[in-house]
């Protein structure tokens, strides 16, 4: 398969210029046990010689520690790149399974403050609402966010993990440029109504966990039996027991088309996703799979020149609703749970 950089797309009607596939940053230093912080920088660097250029992270990856180790790399490349990064949405000290979501604009006025301080840069180029506070009415919150736009501190703004209704009454504050929500072979709730919804609006698509956490990949089939006990897939009900087993039967046909097209059956997963702009004519669709490695970089970003048939496609699609266990063990902060 082709090395070469990859495409660019506009990601939503008058959001930025980027290339059709991003790097998700979290693992780097976040959620994914022990990393190794040179080969992790090595990457990030890999990434955008490949034409990487959207790279995502988070005030809560690592409480802010994620948004400090990318700094001295997007410092050197500011220019090169468009830095995504959110704010809402934080991990409780004493249940690290227990999340803690805030709207408020006070809240937003402190996160913008301490990312921006974190990242050491003037201005975020695509700032998200992680999780969406249902105690303060999304308009209020948007209003906030367009304010941080007039002020030059954010260029676009995004929303994750909302629903239908709610990025339509988002958008009628301030124009959203980006919806980042979970969608993979093993994941489609968002195309029953969100997806209808950003096309009615030319809002981009930013999939997270296009890999499905790497279980997608084969890498793994049960969570607590192969990963480690700081690896929050461990808590996630897809990747444990009897779940876990039946979702790796799953693969099969991805493992298939991956054998039949001299690919890996990540290549085959992340192709599928790439496609979704053209079967459902969004605005731009760019993945954002997560990695600390260059090698997989590298794989990933080779699966933006791989394009399935109709009946490849067709062998893929009847995966999502055979899936055992939900994304979380608590769905409330998702847009299924409030479908």
């Amino acid at each position: 398969m082709s090395s070469e950089r990859i495409a660019t797309v506009q990601l939503g009607t008058g959001g930025p210029e980027v290339g059709v596939q991003g790097l998700g940053c979290m693992g780097m230093s976040f959620a994914y046990g022990p990393t190794d912080g040179d080969e992790a920088r090595a990457t990030l660097e890999r990434a955008l010689e490949l034409g990487v250029t959207l790279y995502d992270t988070a005030d809560v990856y690592g409480a802010g520690e994620n948004e400090k180790f990318i700094a001295p790399f997007v410092a050197k490349h500011r220019d090169e790149l468009v830095l995504a990064t959110k704010f809402s949405l934080t991990v409780d000290p004493a249940d690290p399974t227990k999340r803690i979501i805030r709207n408020d604009r006070a809240y937003l006025r402190q996160c913008i403050e301490d990312s921006l301080r974190r990242l050491e840069v003037d201005v975020i180029d695509l700032y998200y609402m992680h999780r969406r506070d249902v105690n303060v009415p999304i308009e209020e919150t948007v209003g906030a966010m367009a304010e941080l736009v007039a002020e030059g501190k954010v260029k676009h703004l995004g929303l994750s993990e909302v629903t239908a209704s709610e990025l339509r009454a988002a958008h009628t504050v301030h124009p959203i440029a980006a919806v980042q929500s979970e969608w993979s072979l093993f994941s489609r709730d968002i195309e029953q109504s969100v997806i209808p919804a950003a096309v009615e609006l030319g809002v981009g698509l930013v999939p997270y966990s296009p890999l499905g956490r790497g279980f997608l990949t084969g890498s793994f089939v049960d969570a607590r039996k192969e990963l480690g006990d700081n690896d929050f897939r461990r808590q996630q009900p897809r990747f444990t027991g009897d779940n876990a087993a039946a979702n790796a039967a799953l693969l099969d046909p991805v493992r298939e088309l991956a054998q039949a097209r001299g690919a890996t059956l990540g290549q085959i997963a992340l192709a599928w996703v790439q496609q979704r702009a053209q079967v459902h004519g969004i605005a731009g669709v760019v993945p954002i799979p997560g990695t600390r490695k260059r090698v997989r970089v590298e794989e990933n970003a080779a699966a933006t020149h791989l394009v399935l048939t109709d009946s490849e496609l067709a062998l893929l699609e009847p995966i999502a609703a055979r899936v055992a266990g939900d994304r979380y063990a608590d769905m409330s902060f998702t847009s299924a749970g409030r479908a």
